[in-house]
Formats: C-alpha cells, sequence, structure tokens
C-alpha cells in the first residue's frame, strides 16, 4: 500500500505575487514622485510670476498716484485769499472778514504746553512712527469694532496734514493711498518739529482762522507764542470739531473738551493729574473780539460793505479801523435788549449812535444777528414823519428868521389837500420856536411854502441827508422814506450847525 507523504512548503516556496505587488507599489511611487514635484514646482513657478506681476501693477498704479500728488515744492507757504480785520477806534478787533491767517510759527518757539497737548491728544507716537502709525491704527480699529461705532482715529499728525494738503475732501480709496504716500514724503524730507510747525501753520481752528497763530489772536487777543495751558489746551481741542468746540458758541462743550485734553496730557506723562484738574479749574476769559463778534455784526458787514474795493483777490490782508466805540456799542445793545424785552420775538428794533462829525460809534442793526442779518439800522426804510421838520425851520432860519419870528399855525390849504395838526386844534399866529415845539403840521407847511421848497430841500442835502424826500407840500411831515442811519445823519448835520 503506497504511503502518502505531507510535504510542507516552506516560505521560500510561496507564491511570489505580494512581492510582485510591493515591487509594483514601490515603481508606481516612483513614478509618482517626479510628477507630483513637477506640480508643486509649476504651481510655484506660476505663484512667483502671479506675485511679480502683482507687484508690478501695484508698483505701477502707486507710481500712478504718487505722479497725481498736489505740488507740495511750497508747503510751508500756504496759497490764500484775502481777509479784513475790522477794529474799533481802540485798535481792537472785533470781526474779521475771509480766512485768518496768523504769523507762521516754529514749534520750537511756542510754549511747551501747546505741542505737548497736540500730541497728547492727536498722536502720542509721533517722535517713534514713520508717517503711519500700524499700533495706533490697530487699537483705533479694534474700539470702533468693538464698539460699533467710530469712536476713535488712527491718523497720524503727518497724516491729517497729508490730507489737509488736498483741496478737496474725496473720501476714495486712491485719494487715501495718496495720502499715505504725501505721509511717507513728508517724513523723509522734514524733520518731526518741521512738520509739526507746517501742521500748526495750516490747520483750521474754527471761526475762520487758519494757524494757531490766528486762532491764539482771535480767541485770546495774543499771539500763539504767549497763550498759557489752559489755552493751549482749549485750542487743540478745537481741532476735533471746530464749530462744535467753539468756546465762544458753545462755552460748556468747550470747557469739557479742554478738560479732555488736559487729562490727555496727564494721561501722556506731560501733566500730573493734579495739575490738568488745577488748570482745568482756571478756564480763560475770551477775548472781546471773539465773544462779541456776533453782538456787532451788523456794523462789521456795514463798515464792510463801506471800503468798496479795498479787500479784493490780489490786495492780500486788510485791517479797517472804524469809528465803533466798544462801550457805546455795549450800552446800545443793552438798551435794544431791554427795550424789546416782554415783546414777542418777531419785535425788531434798531440803533444807531454817532458823533456830530458823522462818526458811527455804535450800531444795532437787531435783536439777534444769528437769527437775521437784516440791518434795520441801515436797509429798513420808513417815513420820518415829523423828524423831518427841524430842517424845515434851520432853512427859515437860514433865509434871515429867528426863533422869535411869527408864523400862522391857522387852517392851510394847499390844492384839495387839507392837512391838520395832530390835535385837531390850531393854534393861531405862534413864534418858529412854539411851532418847532408844539409839532404844529400847518405852521410848518405854511413855513415852507413861505421860504420856498426849494431851500429846504436843498438844506437836507447838504446836512447830508441822502433819503427819499417825497412829492409836494407834504414832504414837510416827512412823507419820503429813510433809514435809521440816514435820519441819524441829518441830525449829526442840524447837530453840528
Amino acid at each position: 500500500m503506497a504511503t502518502k507523504t505531507k510535504i510542507r512548503k516552506s516560505d521560500t516556496d510561496r507564491p511570489k505575487s505580494s512581492t510582485r505587488k510591493r515591487k509594483r507599489a514601490a515603481e508606481t511611487r516612483s513614478v509618482a514622485r517626479p510628477l507630483v514635484g513637477r506640480l508643486v514646482a509649476g504651481t510655484a513657478k506660476i505663484g512667483t510670476l502671479m506675485a511679480i506681476w502683482g507687484l508690478v501693477a501695484v508698483g505701477g498704479i502707486l507710481a500712478y498716484y504718487a505722479y497725481q500728488l498736489p505740488d507740495i515744492s511750497n508747503l510751508d507757504r500756504q496759497t490764500r485769499a484775502s481777509s479784513v480785520e475790522l477794529r474799533d477806534r481802540s485798535g481792537k478787533l472785533f470781526a474779521s472778514y475771509g480766512a485768518l491767517h496768523g504769523d507762521p510759527v516754529v514749534v520750537t518757539d511756542l510754549p511747551k504746553a501747546l505741542p505737548a497737548a497736540l500730541l497728547a491728544t492727536e498722536d502720542r507716537r509721533f517722535r517713534e512712527h514713520f508717517g503711519f502709525d500700524p499700533i495706533s491704527f490697530a487699537r483705533a480699529l479694534w474700539i470702533n469694532v468693538t464698539t460699533g461705532r467710530i469712536r476713535q482715529g488712527g491718523s497720524t499728525i503727518t497724516q491729517q496734514l497729508a490730507k489737509n494738503v488736498f483741496l478737496t475732501r474725496d473720501r476714495s480709496l486712491k485719494r487715501k493711498v495718496q495720502e499715505l504716500l504725501l505721509a511717507f514724503w513728508l517724513e523723509r524730507n522734514f524733520t518731526k518739529d518741521q512738520i509739526l510747525s507746517i501742521y500748526l501753520n495750516r490747520v483750521y481752528f474754527g471761526a475762520g482762522t487758519y494757524g494757531v497763530d490766528a486762532a491764539a489772536r482771535k480767541y485770546f487777543g495774543k499771539s500763539a507764542r504767549r497763550v498759557g495751558l489752559y489755552e493751549s489746551a482749549m485750542l487743540v481741542g478745537l481741532l476735533k470739531a471746530p464749530s462744535r468746540y467753539n468756546p465762544v458758541v458753545n462755552a460748556k462743550l468747550s470747557r469739557g473738551r479742554t478738560r479732555q485734553v488736559l487729562m490727555n496730557m496727564a494721561a501722556a506723562g506731560y501733566l500730573t493729574e493734579r495739575q490738568a484738574k488745577a488748570a482745568a479749574a482756571r478756564p480763560v476769559v475770551i477775548s472781546g473780539a471773539a465773544a462779541t463778534s456776533r453782538g456787532r455784526r451788523h456794523f462789521a458787514d456795514w463798515a464792510l460793505e463801506a471800503t468798496g474795493g479795498l479787500v479784493g483777490p490780489e490786495a492780500g490782508d486788510r485791517i479797517v479801523v472804524t469809528t465803533l466805540d466798544a462801550r457805546l456799542q455795549s450800552l446800545a445793545e443793552q438798551s435794544i435788549a431791554r427795550g424789546l424785552k416782554g415783546f414777542a420775538k418777531s419785535a425788531e428794533a434798531a440803533m444807531v449812535v454817532m458823533t456830530s462829525d458823522g462818526a458811527v460809534r455804535a450800531m444795532v442793526g437787531g435783536r439777534d444777528y444769528a437769527n437775521s442779518q437784516f440791518n434795520r439800522a441801515v436797509q429798513a426804510l420808513r417815513q420820518p414823519g415829523s423828524a423831518f421838520k427841524p430842517v424845515i425851520y434851520l432853512a427859515a432860519l437860514a433865509s434871515g428868521m429867528t426863533p422869535a419870528s411869527e408864523i400862522d399855525d391857522g387852517p392851510v390849504s394847499i390844492g384839495k389837500w387839507k392837512p391838520r395838526n395832530f390835535s385837531g386844534k390850531h393854534h393861531g399866529i405862534v413864534s418858529l420856536k412854539q411851532a418847532l415845539a408844539g409839532s404844529y403840521n400847518s405852521a410848518a407847511i405854511r413855513l415852507s411854502e413861505q421860504i420856498g421848497r426849494r431851500s429846504s430841500i436843498s438844506l437836507a442835502r447838504q446836512l447830508g441827508y441822502v433819503g427819499s424826500i417825497g412829492d409836494g407840500a407834504g414832504f414837510v411831515l416827512g412823507t419820503g422814506e429813510a433809514s435809521p442811519l440816514q435820519m441819524t445823519t441829518l441830525y449829526a448835520g442840524l447837530a453840528a450847525g
């Protein structure tokens, strides 16, 4: 019987399929590696080319934007329109027109508190950054995003100066890029102190003032080189919103803003907190030029018009010394205010104070210039009525009559016109003195006809009266029209003799 022998295969005798699979996988990987490498290399090359072309494109755009930057070769000499300052008879400024620019200042000549207040409030890292401050920008962005509204700005003083160079307020991306380019250019070509000086000489401080020296003179009546701590803080506080923090218009808001600037100085290390609080507790007095300009604006408008072509595009700045008396003007304003108290807001009044030589010392054109710029002292025409009669009597004296000369105050008829006295009574034969004192209509009309109408009209013109006279014999009773200023001029002539 045959015996079956079970033979066990050794490992070397097993099928070689698994070995072949591993070999093929290895071969596949060896083929895949060059392919992946080529893909990575190709992608990197394309990315590099795109980056290069992107940089070229960005560079071209920046170059184009830079080419369109405004000319800043004379950055420290700003071109501006002419302005006029009006001063009272003592030489004190009380009104101004046009953009006011003070003397150019150098930051090193200013009190240390002024640039300190500026840096503490507007740009604390000014001495460290290169025109753009990424730290301040990121901080402002974070605060604005987390609060949901714009609470802080990230612009540096250099960026603000760059923005000031442009004449328009475009908010496009192009403008933002140009402002940044210009800021870099400024940092490269000017020292930090020069940038501060140019900025302080150009920036707007409200009330028509450009530059810190003009603002100091407007609000405090002094040069920027002489301002104190509180004054410095107030000026810097105006930069955020010149109209809102104007100390004349909004005294309370101005004090609050000034206090904030002083606290900024303490936080930045320029002051102690105690010094800041002490300064905030001692507000300064605003100069008469700023505080009273609204009340005296009617006079200012009239005076400016009287200068004619004195101020024009090529005229440069002008200072006009007027006849205004500050004390009399204040009294006139107070008198009008008292007289209108208790009347409706629609009630108005006007007043002109003039010396016998024709100098206008005070003028009030209405209740409030802010509500109405109509100058009732100059523009409002009314019939003068019996106020015109003294001209007739002066003409009679000029013709040779005397105050004791007699005139009939009996009924008078001129054509169909039969004027009557206000009282309805007639007084017969009276002296010129009595007739004028009693304002008798019949006597004045008869006197005018006796000496001739032309003599009275001619005398009125000689006295400086430029109002209308009226037609016919009735002009004696003031049937023409005149403004308060015209009538005051007439009476100044009468007073001068």
